[in-house]
């Protein structure tokens, strides 16, 4: 098969497309082939030798991705047989191995594609689509609600607002750039705004007139995430699941210390990793739960992600324009 393989931890110029061996499924495992590669952010700090969240770097030479989705076309001792010849969608977890034409994961991961949902959509949906699910079990959002979206044009960002608008909520996003605001707009957005401009908190206070956010859903941080929580009025929720633009608690670049939260009676707080999963609920695989919920959002049509498409050979050009903030949308790889 041909895959993408990183010899060295460092830049993107180091992911290179390569044929090696075919993947083995082992006992309980499937093999798939591959349509669409899941590409994340982590996977560029791993590339550069940062381990993030997970428990250690890859060894090398590694085949980085863990997400895929496409057909089973192979099984391991012991893995039920009904799968075979499934299209499926899998969140390879802390095991890399999906940049490439084949990839090998436990049944256990797999979840069949819904009826009319493509290979792309089903990868978004079960990483990014997972995580936006995880998010908005911390507010509940309605026909009340003044929602703003700091990094709108995002995979997560893009969900975020659609999922808001279908809650009746007031839905204002913001992006960087014109395009990509442009690209807010037509995903829904009651206002859509350039963060880049200096006047765009000015034109968000003039759009809402007497009344204020009542939910931000913070990615970015830095002077973005600062400007957007000024916006939000007494009893306001900022929920934070990144800072691509800098920190904005306390430690980071720009404070918010807890007196100045408690006078404003604003809540913030981060709602990625352990407590995000503790609220999904459902026994002992709250991931699971998010994935199934996120899947079938997409196949009743209530959420689309969007997705930005780069053949598996051009990987290297994948990483540098996500970390470039040149993307819009689910970053994936296609063979």
């Amino acid at each position: 098969m041909h895959a993408i393989r990183l010899h060295a931890f460092g830049p993107a110029e180091n992911l290179t497309y390569e044929k090696t061996d075919d993947p083995v499924p082992g006992p309980g495992q499937v093999r798939i082939a591959v349509a669409a590669a899941g590409v994340h952010l982590l996977d560029t700090a791993l590339r550069e030798g940062f381990q993030g969240p997970l428990p250690a770097l890859p060894e090398l030479p590694t085949i980085p991705g863990r997400e895929v989705a496409g057909t089973v076309e192979a099984l391991g001792e012991g893995t039920d047989p009904a799968w075979l010849g499934k299209r499926v969608v899998a969140h390879l977890g802390t095991v890399p191995g999906g940049y490439a034409e084949l990839a090998v994961t436990d049944a256990a991961r797999l979840h069949a594609i819904p009826e009319g949902l493509d290979p792309a959509a089903a990868v978004a949906m079960i990483g990014t689509g997972r995580t936006a699910m995880g998010i908005l079990q911390f507010t509940a959002l309605g026909p009340d609600s003044v929602v703003l979206v700091p990094a709108a044009a995002g995979g997560i960002g893009t969900l975020l607002v659609q999922y808001a608008r279908h809650a009746g909520a007031t839905v204002i996003g913001l992006a960087g750039g014109p395009a990509k605001a442009a690209a807010v707009a037509a995903n829904g957005a009651d206002l859509a705004v350039d963060y880049n401009a200096p006047d765009w908190p000015e034109r968000v206070r003039e759009f809402l007139g007497d009344r204020h956010a009542t939910v931000v859903f913070d990615s970015v941080g830095g002077e973005p995430g600062r400007a957007a929580v000024d916006l939000l009025g007494p009893g306001g929720q900022h929920l934070v699941f990144g800072w691509s633009s800098g920190g904005v608690h306390e430690g980071g670049p720009l404070v918010f210390t807890e007196q100045e939260l408690a006078e404003r009676g604003i809540t913030s707080r981060s709602v990625l990793g352990p407590p995000m999963l503790a609220k999904a609920g459902g026994g002992d695989n709250p991931v699971r739960v998010l994935e199934t919920r996120a899947l079938a959002e997409a196949a009743a049509g209530r959420l689309v992600p969007a997705v930005q498409r780069f053949p598996l050979a051009e990987a290297a050009a994948a990483h540098r324009a996500l970390e470039g903030r040149a993307t819009m949308g689910k970053v994936v790889l296609e063979p």
